[in-house]
């Protein structure tokens, strides 16, 4: 049952190779589509957040850390985009033997709002990364409250320009309950998020929509809610989050005043599983867990050991005979 997805419809058939695992990964649809595995450089634009400089806030969401969940790029202190690539190229061909002749490099702008400046600026840095023969696309992590109509357009400039390279955007929702995303300090309606999904799928731009699981006060049909209304929409993939509780963060204070627990392992593994079962086979899972900083990580320490999760995952989704989308597809 497992590494294989077959639909059948309208005489039409789709058979999707999902490499051995349980779901529809990122490195599958790398596998699939650009026919060679792909490596992610995060990368910080240098960019800041309007939940941050006072236009929404100051304090960014009640889980995000200083670094604006930027801990995993590259040394970026005055260097540019094309140098931080460099320097991620460098650390990687330290690990593997990256190909001469095949761009392999997922271009990640991760750090804070990624579309949080001038029109100008961002065509600069973004056409910078595209440029890169190493460069086989990029991913830009942004909220919906910030892709006014002269960025959208930029992207469809951008699609246009580079037509042999991709150009995906990574949303937050987090979640799709009020009360949760007040709490959290999102900023931003659900109707907003709407509004931008749409726009960026009228462009015929990939969007990764990002949820977290273990949101203070959310119970687990509330998490299940939220993933139900992913399938309905059925994006370009989805990322599972893990609540981090990090050092210098708001929820710290609430998590230090005893206010919420954070999941467990078993629980996690089980609610991940869950999730995985709901969501269609046709939406590629970029992440299925979370990497918190290990200098900044308070809890839940478990979370440290990936290998061991995601292992632990695949065994519990064997053992239940199921794999992605197997509830809304047996």
């Amino acid at each position: 049952m497992h590494g294989q997805y077959t639909e059948t419809s309208n005489d039409n058939k789709i058979s999707m190779d999902w490499h051995g695992k349980p779901y529809y990964s990122l490195d599958a649809w790398c596998k699939n589509t650009l026919h060679k595995k792909c490596y992610k450089i995060a990368l910080n634009a240098h960019m800041t957040c309007p939940n941050r400089d006072g236009t929404k806030g100051t304090r960014g969401c009640i889980f995000c850390s200083a670094g604006g969940s930027g801990e995993f790029a590259v040394s970026a202190s005055g260097k540019s985009v094309e140098e931080q690539l460099l320097e991620g190229q460098t650390l990687l061909s330290r690990k593997i033997s990256l190909p001469e002749d095949k761009p392999c490099i997922i271009a990640y702008f991760q750090a804070y709002t990624n579309t949080y400046a001038p029109v100008e600026s961002l065509e600069r840095i973004f056409s910078q990364a595209l440029s890169s023969p190493r460069v086989c696309g990029i991913s830009v992590a942004t909220r919906p409250d910030c892709l006014p109509e002269e960025t959208l357009a930029l992207l469809d400039s951008l699609k246009k320009r580079f037509p042999d390279k991709f150009i995906w955007v990574e949303l937050g929702l987090q979640t799709i309950h009020d009360a949760t995303a007040h709490f959290i300090r999102r900023g931003y309606d659900l109707s907003c998020f709407e509004e931008s999904y749409a726009a960026l799928q009228s462009l015929g731009i990939p969007v990764i929509i990002h949820i977290i699981l273990g949101l203070p006060g959310e119970t687990r049909a509330q998490m299940l809610e939220t993933v139900s209304y992913l399938n309905r929409l059925c994006p370009f993939g989805v990322k599972l989050q893990l609540l981090h509780v990090l050092q210098d963060t708001d929820l710290a204070q609430c998590y230090a005043r005893k206010e919420f627990q954070v999941l467990e392992r078993k629980e996690y593994i089980a609610l991940a599983a869950d999730c995985l079962e709901r969501l269609s086979p046709r939406i590629v899972i970029h992440r299925v867990t979370g990497d918190g900083s290990r200098k900044l990580l308070i809890a839940p320490l478990w979370s440290t050991d990936k290998r061991g999760v995601l292992n632990e995952l695949h065994r519990t989704l064997k053992e239940r005979g199921s794999q992605q989308g197997s509830i809304s597809t047996m």
